[in-house]
């Protein structure tokens, strides 16, 4: 399946809003719309023209709004639907777009869905989510919900107790196990006709697209993904008869399967075998000025997957987000520049966590918050100004959501933009080249000369518009070289130092980075 894509994801920069710690606008504690819309401006100057957010519907919060409760309804702690209509129409009033978490996968158990569907008697949503037909039998591949009801049957789950799985089929049912349902079974045909209800609704009130959570996930016993590709094309097939500019990125972590589907881009997953965490958060990341670290693994799994999804590139790589660890737990501020000259220079479209752009720490030894567990650390109040919490909220400190970063010197957004050597500066930097060079951007080609092995270079010519432009990253502290006959007509972007070519053979400076016109 051919799919384009809307105009503008061609030279998106995502920034990434979790809204509960965003900016709190009423004093309790929590960010909220009004919040966000506040703040619109300053990522707008930062160079980032899209947003994802992360869920912001009614759900009694067991997993951050991961654990929908009503899909049609956002969460009074964050505002009613009006003031996510207006969310939208302040994003849009600034030239930017905005997409919002879809999880349909599962529902929170409290979710209307699941208590008729938990009910005896038979009823439009006795089929909505995965049951067998016996208490004593689990679904096999699944954990499980079991004895909370009257009905007679164990509920299939996904990832917590509390929340159910809905029901959207089997790629190949076991013809001795009734409540294995095919695709084309009445139920899960009802549940993907609610799904895309779901997606309609926001759609024509303003929203932009969805980043869809786990979509790779949906239809069980699916090893090849082949009903998971035939049931996102059935959605494909809808969305371009009603709302051909909708944006679809989803979180699956197989371009091949997601573009396939008919996504337009797919997020790089931090676990299974994407080797992404080897640059970032490992013991010796290879953006780490140490040099021990090895990116040879990850270039090679983004090449096999590059081949496989026809050399189009639409692999969004993210700085972080909300299930990682901050990248500043690994990489000093010096290090983090590079990183992001890494980030800002693949194809796709970047992600941009909120507070990485000014160093933000994982905050050490939180309690759990909302399912968090050693997530929380990453999910503290952003950072504004050296003011009461940090310009966050002006609750009582006993009163934040998340604790703030207790340190008297934690970054903040004032003092990085007051400063042109922060990492602020230097990120709003390499958005500004990115953005004047087709090359760079989402659909540029890419190819790999140095595949950054234990004390080597990451070097790689990304083409597109007429242009070939190198990139060389070298984090490590000692100077290297490789072979390359290219010339280097003009510095783009350069970042501790230049590279020289000589005689065939490109010298690089030690830390350095550099985006080099060929």
């Amino acid at each position: 399946m051919s799919v384009t894509g809307p105009k503008w994801l061609e030279d998106a920069i995502f920034y990434q809003i979790y809204p509960q710690s965003f900016q709190d606008s009423d004093g309790d504690g929590i960010g909220d719309f009004q919040g966000i819309c506040e703040r619109l401006d300053y990522i707008a100057q930062l160079g980032c023209n899209a947003v994802w957010m992360n869920p912001c519907f009614v759900s009694p919060f067991g997993d951050a709004g991961y654990d929908v409760a009503d899909y049609y309804q956002a969460a009074p702690r964050y505002g009613t639907n009006e003031d996510l209509i207006r969310l939208f129409e302040e994003v849009h009033r600034r030239g930017m777009h905005i997409l919002l978490d879809l999880v349909p996968g599962h529902t929170s158990w409290e979710h209307p869905w699941f208590r008729e569907s938990a009910k005896a008697e038979k009823n439009p949503f006795t089929d909505r989510y995965i049951w067998t037909d016996s208490i004593w039998e689990e679904p096999q591949g699944l954990a499980s919900l079991r004895g909370i009801s009257d009905r007679d049957g164990s509920c299939g789950v996904n990832f917590f107790t509390h929340q159910p799985a809905l029901n959207y089929g089997y790629f190949s049912p076991d013809p001795g196990k009734k409540w294995q349902q095919s695709m084309d079974a009445p139920g899960p045909r009802a549940t993907l006709e609610e799904m895309k209800n779901v997606m309609r609704f926001w759609l024509s009130r303003g929203c932009d697209g969805f980043r869809v959570d786990m979509a790779g996930s949906l239809v069980k016993m699916d090893p090849e993904g082949r009903g998971t590709i035939r049931l996102w094309q059935n959605v494909r097939e809808f969305l371009d008869r009603e709302f051909p500019q909708a944006a679809m990125i989803s979180e699956w972590g197989e371009p091949d399967k997601s573009l396939q589907g008919g996504f337009h881009m797919d997020f790089l997953l931090h676990f299974g075998p994407s080797h992404y965490n080897d640059l970032f958060r490992c013991p010796e990341p290879f953006f780490s000025s140490r040099g021990r670290g090895d990116a040879r693994a990850f270039v090679e799994k983004y090449k096999e997957s590059y081949e496989k999804s026809q050399r189009k590139g639409l692999i969004c790589i993210p700085s972080g987000n909300h299930d990682m660890d901050r990248l500043a737990r690994y990489l000093n501020g010096e290090e983090e520049k590079a990183a992001f000259a890494f980030l800002l220079s693949m194809p796709g479209a970047p992600f941009i966590y909120y507070g990485d752009e000014l160093g933000m720490r994982y905050v050490e030894g939180l309690t759990s918050v909302e399912g968090g567990y050693s997530r929380t650390g990453s999910r503290s109040p952003m950072q504004w100004d050296g003011g009461q919490n940090a310009g966050f909220s002006n609750a009582p400190a006993d009163r934040l959501y998340i604790p703030l970063d207790p340190d008297p010197n934690r970054p903040t957004a004032e003092a990085a933009m007051g400063d042109g050597q922060s990492l602020w500066a230097e990120i709003r930097r390499q958005i500004r080249v990115r953005q004047a060079h087709e090359a760079l951007r989402s659909r540029g080609e890419i190819a790999f000369l140095q595949d950054g092995g234990e004390g080597q270079p990451l070097a790689y010519v990304r083409s597109g518009g007429g242009e070939r432009i190198l990139v060389i990253l070298n984090p490590a502290d000692r100077e290297t070289s490789f072979p390359c006959g290219e010339t280097l007509k003009e510095e783009l972007y350069v970042l501790g130092g230049k590279a020289r070519a000589r005689e065939g053979v490109i010298h690089v400076p030690p830390r350095s980075a550099g985006w080099y016109l060929l």
